[in-house]
């Protein structure tokens, strides 16, 4: 953390390569610096020039008077390592590596980027490929953006961590405009040194930030972010980010269905989830949601007043309210007496949205109607929309608005329904969150709700992998395994699953059927072939005596599909009255293990009714899982059926959980579908499973 306070916090600069010509992108650090007054040393090094902009100007870093404590590199990539090593050799607190070239140009790149750290020491890095940082905290620019070549940034408490320096540049002329402050800006680039989980681990002890925002193109150490994620919760720092990638359908698995439902973001996403970031779905949300949780208030209810002075506008805001869950009830009647006694002419006050259009806009007014529903019961939070005509003449909302923000802990969110940039930064600057869509009220509103309890999460612990001996080690054969082995393993691991008895021939198929008193079901055994439905290897409610001729009928269809000959039949116990679910294992190459949950049986893929959480599992995950699925209902009764056994589906997913955590590497694919959930009481079955081990040399890297 020293370094990084050396970084972003730095008494001394050196600027390797700066120009004395304003028009190259080698003078803006410079420049940047003093624009927004660095008051410390500022090292020029150029062999060029004896002074730069009234700063004595050095012929090489070995001719500095001490080492700085942030350097920022600007010459070629060919003479990056060279001015690396020798920044770190002097004892350089940090260096922000501008140029590209490095990881993000391929593998010949990430060569030389390898040899860039190798280079660097014991000194960290920021970059390569980034645009640098910003902190508007203490007025420190080290950075080439263009964006701040006419910036007036305003100080604030948000944090942005990006991993695109052009994003960050866009981000912060957009916050600008609308008057949103930051306290820090820090552009990743490569990540050869410094991450974004450092980054966030560092403004989590900035007493200046009280939100963290990111831009998030993929994670290079998602451990170490988890943890880092966990502190700012702990912290309650809220932390929002924006995963691009989002369209990506993420790598399709060989044989499970779980490949293609996990996809990558999806894992994102569950990540998030078990993190408590909230995720911004468009970019505009990655200013709209910070700017609402800066404000440091949060929502105790859902219920919602909007007070407008435009009446379509209101009837937005209490649309895009309404679809995010919130009520926008009429007042109650002591409330409706109090808004009656204004004696406001020419409107009727209630009703919600709150409309005094055609009274004309009054300071007066609005004070009493914001006074009285933020004071009221019915209310957990107010929007209010700014009409044309509170534009023109701001100070008549505005402030009203001032007066009854500071008066109350309740959100407090506007609306400019005009186009009125000048109005929207003025009320942010205030620091009222004022929005240009009604959406975006929403949104806020949301984002609010989610921070309701500012406390630690109550974070359960995850199941700790079990520890197996040789005879799990011997099932684990390279390879696919077939129906039996698959089912075999899981219940070594806890999860129970169907009575069956596996056969080679089908003579021994009717003797076995007899077995389970009942009619049965019956499949084809391959290891090659594991989607057995699609060539016509699974009969079910068979009687026994049926069984030797179907199992006959089953090779030679199975023959004739694949020109191979099954290794066996499995002849299964029936189950009924369970719900189908699917229960499967990702290995995602950028976050590791995760763990799915959804509708099951052979629409599976169809229906894309899923939940995803990362391994390993807490209870508490898997309860969440659950919760979140559209056929959650049906496992809790559903119009009269009967409730299910959710506490052994909780346990069934748990077992799952450690079996994946404790195989490891070796097992790329694992899935359960159907997993039947009986009826409360009577548990869970595995009724059919897929599981893929990796060769020798054939991990996942």
């Amino acid at each position: 953390m020293d370094a990084l306070e050396r970084l972003i916090r730095p008494k001394s600069v050196a600027i390797i390569g700066a120009s004395a010509d304003a028009g190259k992108l080698t003078s803006r650090p410079l420049a940047f610096l003093q624009k927004h007054g660095y008051g410390h040393e500022i090292f020029p090094v150029n062999p060029r020039y004896p002074s730069i902009s009234g700063h004595p100007c050095f012929p090489d870093i070995r001719s500095l008077p001490h080492a700085p404590d942030v350097a920022i590199v600007l010459v070629g990539s060919a003479r990056v390592p060279e001015a690396v090593r020798d920044l770190g050799a002097i004892g350089t607190g940090a260096a922000i590596v501008l140029a590209g070239g490095f990881g993000e140009s391929g593998a010949d790149g990430m060569a030389r980027q390898q040899a860039l750290k190798s280079a660097a020491g014991g000194m960290r890095l920021l970059g390569p490929n980034t645009i640098g940082l910003v902190n508007l905290t203490d007025g420190i620019a080290l950075s080439a953006s263009a964006a701040l070549q006419n910036s007036q940034a305003v100080p604030g408490s948000i944090a942005l961590v990006s991993q695109s320096g052009g994003i960050l540049g866009s981000l912060l002329s957009r916050a600008e405009a609308q008057g949103i402050g930051f306290s820090k800006l820090i552009a990743t680039g490569n990540e050869a040194d410094i991450d974004v989980s450092d980054l966030v681990g560092y403004l989590i002890d900035d007493p200046a930030t009280q939100v963290i925002a990111l831009y998030l193109e993929g994670l290079r150490k998602p451990m170490q972010f988890r943890q880092a994620a966990q502190r700012a919760a702990q912290a309650g720092k809220p932390i929002v980010a924006f995963k691009v990638g989002r369209s990506e359908s993420g790598a399709h698995a060989a044989s499970s269905h779980t490949g293609a439902l996990a996809g990558s973001d999806a894992v994102y996403d569950a990540l998030f989830r078990q993190l408590g970031i909230i995720r911004a779905l468009q970019f505009s949300d990655l200013l709209d949601i910070p700017l609402a949780l800066s404000s440091g208030r949060r929502l105790k209810g859902r219920r919602i007043a909007v007070v407008t002075s435009t009446g379509g506008a209101a009837s937005l805001v209490a649309d895009a309210a309404g679809l995010a869950g919130f009520e926008t009830l009429a007042p109650d009647q002591m409330t409706a007496e109090r808004l009656k006694a204004l004696n406001i002419p020419d409107v009727v006050l209630d009703r919600n949205p709150i409309d005094v259009t055609l009274a004309g806009v009054k300071s007066e007014y609005f004070r009493g109607v914001l006074d009285s529903v933020l004071e009221s019961p019915s209310y957990d939070a107010v929007a209010v929309i700014l009409g044309s005509s509170s534009i023109t003449e701001p100070e008549i909302v505005g402030a009203p608005l001032r007066d009854c923000f500071a008066r109350t802990d309740k959100p407090i969110v506007t609306f400019a329904s005009p186009h009125a940039p000048q109005a929207i930064r003025h009320l942010n600057l205030s620091g009222i969150p004022t929005f240009a869509t009604p959406e975006a009220c929403a949104t806020a509103f949301s984002a609010m709700w989610r921070m309701r309890d500012k406390s630690s999460p109550q974070v359960s612990a995850p199941t700790v992998p079990a520890a197996f001996g040789a005879d799990v080690q011997s099932m684990l054969r390279p390879g696919p395994l077939n129906e039996y082995e698959s089912k075999a393993l899981f219940a070594k691991f806890g999860v129970p699953i169907t009575r069956e008895v596996c056969v080679a021939t089908s003579e021994k198929a009717a003797p076995a059927a007899l077995n389970f008193g009942g009619n049965v079901a019956i499949k084809i055994l391959s290891r090659e072939v594991l989607h057995k439905s699609d060539v016509g290897g699974v009969a079910v409610n068979i009687a026994p005596g049926e069984a030797g001729a179907i199992c006959m009928r089953m090779a030679e269809g199975f023959l004739s599909a694949t020109g191979r000959k099954p290794e066996g039949f499995l002849v299964q116990e029936l189950v009924t009255g369970g719900i189908e679910m699917i229960l499967g294992f990702k290995y995602d190459k950028q976050l590791g293990p995760s763990i799915l949950l959804g509708t099951g049986g052979i629409a599976a893929e169809l229906y894309k009714d899923t939940a995803v959480r990362l391994a390993p599992l807490s209870r508490r995950d898997a309860e969440e899982m659950i919760d979140e699925l559209k056929s959650a209902p049906l496992l809790r009764g559903f119009r009269g059926r009967p409730v299910a056994d959710v506490d052994a589906l909780v346990d069934a997913m748990l077992a799952f959980s450690s079996m994946a955590t404790s195989i490891g590497k070796n097992l790329l694919e694992a899935e359960i579908n159907p997993l039947f959930v009986l009826p409360r009481g009577n548990g869970v079955k595995a009724g059919d499973g897929v599981v893929v081990v990796a060769a020798d040399g054939d991990g996942r890297g």
